[in-house]
């Protein structure tokens, strides 16, 4: 199994950038699909991305097409998330997810991932 754990969140202005991290403790990482869920208060966590063993990406029309871009590094165990022209609406606690993904389908259900970081806040300020 993996432990993924965030770093990289924290307070941008409105259209700027940032690019969070989940180093992923344990083996196999290869073997892994990857996610970035986010979770505002008072909404429902949501998949922003999702990244699979074999490297084929999928995003959320709704909160990152378009705007971020998911990439993973095998060799550093690390699964990142570009997002750039942060808005108003993106602040959340988000989340890196991990999943065994070898002979199962892509999938963006939180319940389909067993295993989670601990979350990193990102603030947007206006």
């Amino acid at each position: 199994q993996v432990q993924p754990v965030e770093s990289g969140g924290g307070l941008v202005q409105a259209g700027g950038s940032l690019r969070p991290s989940c180093a992923a403790s344990g083996r196999d990482f290869n073997d892994y699909d990857m996610a970035w869920f986010r979770q505002a208060p008072g909404k429902e966590r949501e998949c922003v991305a999702s990244i699979r063993y074999s490297g084929g990406s999928t995003y959320n029309t709704d909160s990152g097409k378009g705007r971020v871009t998911i990439s993973r590094d095998n060799a550093k165990n690390t699964v990142y998330l570009q997002m750039n022209s942060l808005k108003p609406a993106d602040p959340a606690v988000y989340y890196c997810a991990a999943r065994w993904g070898r002979f199962v389908s892509a999938s963006t259900e939180a319940g389909e991932y067993a295993y989670w970081g601990q979350g990193t806040q990102v603030t947007v300020s206006s």
